[in-house]
């Protein structure tokens, strides 16, 4: 989900405005629990991520300076270290579990053979994702997942936007060759 006809503009915002925070808050959400959907893959732990990134926002929006950097740059630094405290919490690092297969938003198949290829499809591209470095992996979830851009990523991770795009042109052949590999690629 891209920008509403309604939504607010990220330099626009006035610290500590309620409204504010609320129609940040609707237009961002879906990009945030992407994000998390992408890195933890389990719905349940994107939802919880996702509202502890917004409580987390909230307590901290009169401190937003928005000189400084965006609201999605702001906010998606946040999501990071919240992710980055998970996953210490945990004592271990779990990415894409290939037991765990959740179906994917918006897909809907009535034929069982579609629903058993989509099901290959996702467990497919899973194992392939699997297969990336842990920096990979981010910069695919805030490209895919969070809607960055190139210039963006490379703000939230301190890495040159040339670098970003040598990155994610790498990630892709790795993954493209990664489903050459598979039986029905």
């Amino acid at each position: 989900m891209r920008e509403t006809a309604r939504s607010l503009r990220p330099g626009e915002v006035k610290a500590g405005g309620a409204l504010e925070f609320v129609a940040l808050y609707e237009q961002y959400l879906p990009r945030i629990f992407r994000y998390f959907s992408y890195r933890v893959n389990d719905s349940g732990q994107a939802e919880d991520l996702t509202s502890v990134v917004f409580e987390k926002a909230l307590t901290r929006f009169g401190s937003f300076r928005a000189e400084r950097s965006s609201f999605a740059t702001w906010l998606f630094a946040i999501a990071r270290n919240t992710l980055t405290d998970h996953y210490r919490a945990i004592g271990k690092k779990r990415w894409l579990p290939l037991e765990k297969v959740t179906g994917m938003a918006g897909m809907k198949r009535n034929q069982p053979e579609e629903k058993f290829a989509g099901k290959q499809c996702r467990q497919q591209l899973k194992a392939c994702l699997a297969t990336l470095s842990s920096q990979e992996r981010d910069i695919v979830s805030l490209k895919f997942g969070g809607e960055f851009t190139n210039r963006e990523i490379a703000g939230l991770t301190g890495l040159s936007e040339s670098n970003v795009g040598t990155i994610l042109y790498r990630v892709v052949r790795k993954l493209r060759d990664c489903f050459g590999e598979w039986p029905n690629g």
